[in-house]
Parts: C-alpha cells; structure tokens; sequence
C-alpha cells in the first residue's frame, strides 16, 4: 500500500513539473548595447527562478510566457526588468537595450600590494608564529578550570592563568590570531573559486589592485557568509556588486 501511494505522489510531481513546463516556451531574444562584449549576461525568469547566460552576439533563449519577468544582470550593467508581453513571442527580432555603467579614472596611480599581509596590517606582531588552532587555544586561554589549583570564586577553585592571559594582553592576541585564521581561510576559498583572470577580465579590476580588492572584499561580513556557503552564483553576483563599490573609491582616491 505504501509503494502505491509513494508512486501515485511521483506521478503527480512528474505531472506537475511537466504541466508547468508546457504552460512555457522557448522565448529567443537578444540583448543590444555600446559594448562590444555582450557574453556572460544572466537572463532570470523572476517567475521561475531559471536563469541562463547570453553567447558572445548577447542572444539567450529561456523557457517563459506572458506576463512573466525577465531580469537582466552584469556588473558592466545597470540591472533591467522586462515584462513580457504576448505580442514578443511573436517577435522575431526581439531585443533590450542595457546601459554600461561607466567608471572613469581621472589618475591611475599604480600600486603594488604585495607587502600587504597581517603583519604589516598590524593584525598580529612581526614575525608571530600563525596557529592553525587559534580558535582551540584562544577558548583554553580563557576558560576557567574549575579542578585546577589557583583562586576561589562562588565557592569553587578557578585556575590563576585566564586572569594573567586576561592582563598580560596573551587573550587579546590570541583573538587577534583566531581573526587572522578566518581571513586566511576566507582568502584561499576566495582565490580558489574564481581565477585572477576573473577579476581583470570580468570584474574590470586592475591587475595591481586585485590582491586589495580581495581583502576589501572579505571585511565584508554578508560576503564572508555567501562565500562560506561555497554558493558560486550567489558569490559572483555578490562581488560584482563590491566591485562597483571598489572601483567607485578608487575613482575617488583619484580625483
């Protein structure tokens, strides 16, 4: 009896699914700027969440039906909502025009960023040994032991060593080393998810500036959660958005 039931929900899913589909077509259409590079644009159906990208001549083509909205997206663009109409299924030459979003440098002064790291940010002391269980030591520097030898409180013995951490500034570095971890790690998954050519080439970022833009990048708390998430699509999209923000201060440094 289970086995039936389990079936007869399939079968409703499987005629569910098919059902939606056939109440979509294929819609072609192609997107129309000054730009010359026109690869790589998402097209999302915001009724059903689909999304594919344009070839190099801008066209796409997504499952869709009147009435439903098309969003436009790139980090060289300025985001466009579309809706459908009847009428542009039958429109053989349908286009939509996107606007570049323009980013003018008055002076470029070109900086290398190799000398950035957490020593010379200050995060920890020159020549601080970095421990990969930061996070381990930081929680027994602190915590108390309530069997070890040492001062009293509320009736029970806590150990002398978290308030000589506390004092001797040990706690404080320890926090500074668990924050330095998490950099690190953040930075490796950041650089192992997209190349350096995704940065120059698709970011628009200089090339003496991407090592800055990656820690611009992972100060950024909603950033650091997406790129946790190991989520590409959600992560691209987010540090398109922090490209734009870089490249407005540098142009601003710069005027």
């Amino acid at each position: 009896m289970f086995q039936k039931i389990t079936c007869f929900l399939i079968v409703l899913a499987g005629q569910a699914c098919w059902s939606q589909s056939l109440d979509r077509s294929i819609f072609s259409g192609k997107v129309i700027s000054n730009a010359s590079d026109l690869e790589g644009i998402y097209v999302i159906n915001a009724q059903t969440e689909e999304t594919v990208m344009t070839n190099a001549s801008g066209s796409f083509s997504i499952l869709a039906k009147a009435d439903d909205v098309l969003v436009f997206s790139s980090i060289s663009f300025k985001e466009k909502r579309v809706l459908l109409k009847q009428e542009d299924f039958s429109n053989l030459n349908f286009s939509v025009n996107l606007t570049m979003i323009m980013y003018q440098l008055q002076e470029v002064v070109v900086k290398r960023y190799d000398n950035i790291n957490a020593e010379s940010l200050g995060v920890i002391p020159m020549g601080q040994k970095k421990y990969t269980s930061a996070e381990r030591k930081l929680q027994t520097a602190t915590a108390l032991n309530a069997t070890a030898n040492g001062g009293t409180m509320a009736g029970g013995s806590i150990s002398a060593d978290p308030l000589l951490n506390f004092f001797s500034g040990r706690t404080a570095m320890l926090k500074k080393e668990v924050a330095v971890e998490k950099k690190e790690f953040f930075m490796r998954l950041l650089e192992n998810m997209f190349s350096l050519d995704h940065f120059i080439d698709r970011l628009k970022i200089p090339a003496d500036y991407v090592k800055g833009f990656e820690y611009y990048a992972i100060e950024n708390d909603k950033f650091t959660v997406i790129l946790n998430s190991k989520n590409k699509t959600s992560t691209e999209f987010l540090l398109g958005e922090l490209a734009v923000k870089y490249k407005e201060m540098l142009a601003s440094e710069n005027k």
